[in-house]
């Protein structure tokens, strides 16, 4: 339970990658009197969500305890936020409290949006349906995955705002690859559907990624997106630019429309006439134009980098950086760049880099490497096993 009334120098609205790495970054640049608002127990590395569904990790590896990640001399308070009162400089708690600050960082994530497609609720307590963006249901979808043998499988991706949109493939991928291994590949049919025009919407990243499409002859139905799901009758109807189609399926693996928090939504921090409801920021100083004291971090900023938890790094190096000046009397010197990534998982053995900036252009992290987005095997063993490594040990403690 929160204090019933508290003030903090620096409160921190979530306690995922955005908001745990910031506030240790805050720590180390010496700030003090920094509070945490997470109600989860449990933090988890969600970019291992899609190996755990692929069959190439295990769920339990991609958890720990809250509390073991909160920076020292950070206050963890355990509750969920069910608004924020920016002219009063207020949150107010589920417990029936309010906390009060100097400034506010604002870093929830988005909210998994389920019932906006009708019956996909419904379809999750099916023995057929799954999702990797929850935890116990990668674990789920990894086993049917693994056991499918023949029929139909439609991998979906939603339209709108998507936290990692690209990482709706990545289990497709890792399962064509099995089900070739083993034989069953050409009794599976393998439909993906995607909402944009093309399979990611970087002509670059297309190529490497088409590879694999056809080299696995999966469907892929472009500009269409999940309308409906019946999961008594085991069918979806997709809508896309010819019309409505109804497709039977073994196995669905569904990822669900996202938008920001419903709290976040009807306050004051989204710009005007922004439906997604997203936290107004300066797209390069994340400070908010409105209010001064409020900052904006992650996939619920209003940013225009594509939202992934591969740009958070570089956000949250910028907003440490800004705020410690702001705390010292200073302006913001530092500017985030657009930067995002997503590693495409496009075996069990190889992944498709692909970095970018927030005008679609390729942006290596390694310039005398620009081709590095191109599917190789050094970039799989980055993203299945030195990146956890990194993000437990490195970016949660601020050091990197």
């Amino acid at each position: 339970m929160s204090d019933s009334a508290t003030h903090h120098r620096v409160l921190v609205i979530g306690g995922g990658n955005g908001g745990v790495s910031v506030a240790a970054r805050l720590r180390r640049a010496g700030v003090t009197d920094i509070a945490l608002v997470e109600p989860r127990e449990h933090h988890y590395y969600q970019p291992l969500f899609s190996h755990v569904a692929g069959g190439t990790a295990r769920a339990s590896i991609t958890v720990r305890p809250q509390q073991t990640v909160i920076p020292r001399g950070v206050r963890w308070i355990r509750a969920a936020v069910t608004g924020i009162h920016p002219d009063e400089n207020a949150v107010s708690l589920d417990d029936g409290s309010r906390v009060t600050y100097d400034h506010v960082i604002v870093s929830p994530g988005l909210q998994n949006d389920w019932s906006r497609i009708p019956g996909l609720v419904e379809g999750l307590d099916s023995p057929t349906v799954a999702s990797h963006y929850e935890h116990a249901l990668a674990a789920k979808a990894s086993l049917l995955l693994r056991d499918l043998t023949s029929g139909t499988v439609v991998f979906t991706e939603p339209a709108g705002p998507a936290s990692c949109a690209g990482a709706a493939q990545k289990p497709m991928y890792q399962a064509c690859d099995y089900w070739r291994a083993t034989g069953v590949l050409d009794d599976i049919r393998v439909v993906m559907v995607v909402p944009t025009d093309t399979v990611f919407g970087i002509p670059a990243i297309d190529r490497e990624l088409e590879r694999s499409i056809d080299a696995y002859g999966i469907e892929l139905r472009t500009g269409s997106e999940v309308i409906d799901v019946d999961a008594a009758a085991g069918a979806v109807v997709i809508s896309g630019p010819g019309g409505d189609e109804r497709l039977s399926y073994d196995v669905l693996n569904a990822v669900p429309p996202q938008s920001a928090p419903d709290w976040l939504k009807t306050s004051t921090l989204p710009h005007e006439g922004d439906g997604g409801g997203f936290v107004e920021v300066d797209p390069e100083t994340l400070r908010h134009p409105r209010y001064p004291n409020v900052w904006g971090l992650g996939d619920a900023a209003a940013t225009r980098n594509s939202k992934c938890g591969g740009a958070l790094r570089k956000q949250t190096f910028v907003l440490a950086k800004n705020l410690s000046a702001v705390l010292r009397g200073q302006e913001p010197a530092h500017r985030y760049d657009g930067y995002a990534v997503c590693p495409f998982t496009v075996s069990r053995s190889s992944v498709v880099w692909a970095e970018f900036d927030d005008t679609g252009a390729l942006k290596p992290t390694i310039p005398f490497l620009p081709t590095m987005y191109r599917e190789n095997r050094l970039s799989w063993i980055a993203d299945r096993y030195v990146l956890p490594w990194v993000y437990w040990n490195l970016i949660l403690t601020g050091r990197v």
